[in-house]
């Protein structure tokens, strides 16, 4: 069983920064991709960002693109995702999600384990 719990959340105005981090309580951390997704209210939960099991490799949603950065500490089982230039769209529910896979994946359905989400809110 793996547990993933998320911190850094909550309240910026339009134009701020975050910094999630998502904390793995599992040894082989360092073997598997990583993810964030978001869901806001009504809609359905999407892809935001991945990272491969070393960090080699990343890969974003378009909406994110050049705004949010994805990297991992495998020395402290966590994966981050540093959010600049926020937008009120950007409002919604974030979770960490750990991959069956090596390699990054937008692909909901190759995540097995998730965390219990934070709240991401920004203002206009």
């Amino acid at each position: 069983q793996v547990q993933l719990v998320e911190s850094g959340g909550g309240l910026v105005q339009a134009g701020g920064s975050l910094r999630l981090s998502c904390a793995a309580s599992t040894r082989t951390f360092n073997t598997y991709a990583m993810g964030w997704f978001r869901q806001a209210p009504g809609k359905e939960r999407a892809f935001v960002a991945a990272i491969s099991w070393g960090g080699g490799s990343s890969y974003y949603a378009d909406s994110v693109k050049g705004r949010f950065t994805i990297s991992r500490d495998n020395a402290k089982n966590t994966v981050y995702l540093q959010m600049n230039s926020l937008k009120p769209e950007d409002t919604a529910i974030y979770y960490c999600a750990k991959s069956k896979q090596t390699v990054a994946t937008s692909r909901l359905s190759t995540y097995d384990y998730w965390g219990q989400g934070i709240q991401v809110t920004v203002s206009s």
